[in-house]
C-alpha cells in the first residue's frame, strides 16, 4: 500500500566507502545516496528535503538501523548513518536510553483483569466494527462537547505516532515508532512498564488470557514490528514470554495487527520496503508475497502459513541494466484480519501487485480457512494494478517500473466489516482506495450486494484505514489528498459518509472542512485515518491535525480539537502534534484516546492524547 514511506530514505546508489577515522561529511552522503529519491520527490508520497529536515535525527537512524530502511541502511557504516541523520536535521543523535523517558507508577496496580470496559485489538471486536457500545464507551452523546485534554504522552525520539492504544484492565498499552512497547495507566498516564522490541512498533496490541508452558496463568500482550517479528508479553510485568520471526524477506513487515479468536493469532504480512525499493536500477524486483500467519498463542508456534499469491517469484527475464527480473510479487496484507466464527474463516483485504503475471488475488477480499489457511474464495476488484515507488514521476526513468501504465494503487487497506442485518442477513463491508465502498455476500463466496462510490480514489484516495458501523450505517471516511501531484485536478480531500447497510444508499455527506493547518506538503483535509463510532457519534481525525465528532444522525460535527501545537507531558517528553492518520481514535471508560503526528504523507509527531468529559 502506499509507497509513501516505502521510498522514504531509501538508497538507490554503490555501496558506500568504508568508514574513515574522520566523522563522515552527511551533506555528499545524502547527495551520492539519497537525493534522487528525495531531491523533487511525487509529493505527499516520499519525504522532500524540507520533510526530512522535520523529523528527528533519532528517527531517521532509527529506520536506517532496525526499521523500515534497515535494508538500504545496511549499506552504509554507523558513522555515515549518523552522518546523514544529523545533516538532514541539524540536529546531534540524541544518546540517552529509548527507554528512559516515561514516568513511573508510584502504586502497583491491581491484578491484571480482562472483564469491565476495553478497546482491545484493531476493531474492538472480531469483526472489526470499530463501534463502541454504551456501556464500554461510557461516553453519552451530550457529553461529547464537553471533552477536555486530560493528559498526554510523549514519544521520546520518534518522528511519527502510529500504533493504535489497546485499554484494557484500567491499562493501556501502545507502541513506537522507536520500538518500545509501552503499558500506561488509562486515567493518569503514568508508566507501569515498557518493552524494547527489535523494530519500530505500529500495530495494535491484543490482550487475552495466557496459560504458560508449565500451566500457569497470566495475561499476554500480542503486537508484530516492522521487522516481521511477532511478540507475547507479559501483560502484568512486560517480561517477554516468547518471539517468533514469521517471515524471511528482508523487506517483510507486519503493519496490521494481528487477530486473535482464543487460540490462535493470525497475523498479516506486507511488504512495505520493496514497493519502494522495486524501481531501483540495482535491484532484482520482485519476490516479496503478502501472507497470513497463524500461531498458537501459548507457544507462538506456527500453526500455518497462507501466502496471498500461490505461486513463488520465478525468473521473468532481465532488464536492461541486467538485473533479473522476477514475478509475482506483491498483494501484502496490511490491515488486521476479519474473523467470521460462524463460518470458521477470516476475511483480509490485499494490495496491488509489486510484479507481474497478474493474479486475481491482488486488490482483492480473500476468504481463508480459519482450521487451515486453504482459500475459501476470492473477490478482486481491481484488475492489472502492478504498482511500485517512483514510477509515477514522467522523470525518473527506472527499469523496473512496469513495461505498461502504472497501476493506479488501489489497494484495500482497511480492514473488512463483518456486519449483522436487522432481518438476519451478513454482510461484509470492505472501503478500498478506489473511492468504492463493497458490500459482500459471505454466503456466496463475496458476490457483490451493493457498491457505494464515496471519492474519486487514487494512489492517496478513497478509504485508506478503516471504516465503522453501528449496525444501522457504514461510516466511511474519504482521503483523496490533493497534495500529490498525481492526483486529478479538482479532486477535494476528505469528507465523511453515512450509507444505509441493507441499501448502500447515502444517508448523509459532510464535506472535509477547510485546513486548519495552512498549506503546503502533508497539509490537507484528507480524512485518511480509520474513524470510530460510538452510538450518536462518529470520530474521525484528519490530515490537517484536527480530531472531529460528527453526529451519527446528520453529520454535523459536534466538537473539535485541534492537535497542531506542543504538548507538555506526563513523561516530561517534548512533544507536538500534527497530521492524524493511520490508527483512529480508541474511545472506552468516558475517555478519547488519539495519536497525534502521522508522518506517512502528513507531518511528523510525537503525541498521545487522553480526553475526558467535564462535568455538566
Amino acid at each position: 500500500m502506499r509507497t509513501v514511506w516505502l521510498l522514504a530514505f531509501l538508497f538507490v546508489g554503490p555501496a558506500a566507502a568504508p568508514a574513515r577515522a574522520q566523522t563522515p561529511d552527511g551533506a555528499p552522503l545524502f547527495e551520492k545516496h539519497c537525493a534522487s529519491c528525495h531531491v523533487g520527490a511525487e509529493l505527499g508520497r516520499v519525504p522532500d528535503r524540507k520533510a526530512l529536515g522535520e523529523r528527528t535525527p533519532n528517527s531517521i537512524l532509527d529506520a536506517l538501523v532496525g526499521g523500515v530502511m534497515a535494508v538500504q541502511g545496511a549499506a552504509l557504516t554507523d558513522p555515515e548513518r549518523r552522518a546523514i541523520a544529523e545533516h538532514l536535521t541539524g540536529r546531534p543523535i540524541e544518546r540517552s536510553d529509548r527507554n528512559a523517558a516515561i514516568r513511573r507508577c508510584t502504586e502497583t496496580p491491581a491484578p491484571m483483569q480482562l472483564d469491565g470496559p476495553s478497546w482491545n485489538g484493531w476493531g474492538v471486536s472480531l469483526v472489526n466494527a470499530r463501534f463502541q457500545p454504551a456501556e464500554n464507551a461510557r461516553l453519552p452523546p451530550d457529553s461529547v462537547p464537553r471533552l477536555r485534554l486530560k493528559w498526554a504522552f510523549g514519544f521520546p525520539g520518534a518522528a511519527s505516532a502510529r500504533a493504535l492504544p489497546a485499554v484494557v484492565g484500567g491499562r493501556l498499552f501502545i507502541g513506537s515508532e522507536s520500538g518500545v512497547v509501552y503499558a500506561l495507566d488509562a486515567k493518569s498516564g503514568c508508566a507501569y512498564w515498557s518493552f524494547a522490541a527489535k523494530a519500530g512498533v505500529r500495530t495494535a496490541m491484543t490482550v487475552a488470557a495466557h496459560a504458560g508452558a508449565g500451566g500457569g496463568g497470566s495475561h499476554a500482550v500480542y503486537f508484530g514490528d516492522v521487522a516481521a517479528n511477532v511478540y507475547a508479553l507479559d501483560a502484568n510485568t512486560g517480561q517477554l514470554l516468547w518471539t517468533r520471526k514469521i517471515d524471511d524477506h528482508t523487506h517483510a513487515r507486519i503493519t496490521g495487527s494481528p487477530a486473535f479468536d482464543g487460540e490462535t493469532l493470525y497475523v498479516p504480512v506486507a511488504g512495505v520496503g520493496e514497493e519502494g525499493a522495486g524501481s531501483g536500477p540495482t535491484y532484482s524486483c520482485c519476490t516479496f508475497r503478502g501472507s497470513v500467519v497463524a500461531l498458537i498463542a501459548t507457544t507462538g508456534a506456527v500453526r500455518w502459513k497462507t501466502y496471498t499469491i500461490r505461486d513463488p517469484p520465478s525468473p521473468r527475464g532481465k532488464t536492461k541494466q541486467g538485473q533479473v527480473a522476477m514475478g509475482p510479487s506483491g498483494a501484502s496484507v496490511w490491515s488486521a484480519p476479519t474473523i467470521d466464527l460462524k463460518r470458521r474463516v477470516l476475511y483480509v483485504g490485499t494490495g496491488n501487485l509489486f510484479s507481474g503475471p497478474h493474479r486475481s488475488t491482488a486488490d482483492a477480499i480473500l476468504a481463508m480457512s480459519l482450521d487451515t489457511g486453504a482459500i475459501k474464495w476470492v473477490n478482486q476488484r481491481t484488475l492489472g494494478d502492478i504498482s511500485i515507488g517512483g514510477c509515477r514521476n514522467p522523470k525518473a526513468k527506472r527499469p523496473n517500473c512496469p513495461a505498461r501504465e502504472v497501476g493506479p494503487d488501489l489497494d484495500f487497506g482497511a480492514s473488512p466489516m463483518l456486519v449483522r442485518l436487522s432481518d438476519g442477513r451478513d454482510l461484509l463491508v470492505a472501503g478500498q482506495k478506489s473511492g468504492i465502498t463493497w458490500a459482500l455476500d459471505p454466503d456466496h463466496s463475496g458476490e457483490i450486494v451493493w457498491m457505494y462510490r464515496a471519492g474519486r480514489g487514487g494512489p492517496m484516495g478513497g478509504t485508506e484505514w478503516g471504516t465503522a458501523t453501528d449496525g444501522e450505517f457504514a461510516f466511511v471516511p474519504i482521503s483523496d489528498d490533493q497534495s500529490a501531484i498525481y492526483q486529478r485536478t479538482g479532486d477535494t480531500p476528505g469528507g465523511l459518509h453515512a450509507v444505509h447497510l441493507t441499501t448502500g444508499k447515502r444517508a448523509w455527506f459532510t464535506p472535509g472542512p477547510p485546513a486548519r493547518c495552512g498549506s503546503g506538503p502533508g497539509c490537507s483535509a484528507a480524512q485518511s485515518a480509520a474513524i470510530t463510532a460510538i452510538p450518536g457519534v462518529v470520530f474521525s481525525g484528519s490530515i490537517d491535525g484536527v480530531l472531529r465528532a460528527f453526529s451519527a444522525k446528520d453529520g454535523a460535527i459536534v466538537w473539535e480539537f485541534d492537535t497542531n501545537r506542543d504538548f507538555e507531558t506526563v513523561n516530561g517528553v517534548q512533544a507536538r502534534g500534527a497530521s492524524i492518520g493511520g490508527p483512529g481514535p480508541v474511545v472506552v471508560d468516558g475517555m478519547v484516546y488519539v495519536n497525534s503526528g502521522y508522518s506517512l504523507g502528513g507531518r511528523p509527531g510525537n503525541v498521545l492524547l487522553a480526553f475526558e468529559a467535564t462535568q455538566p
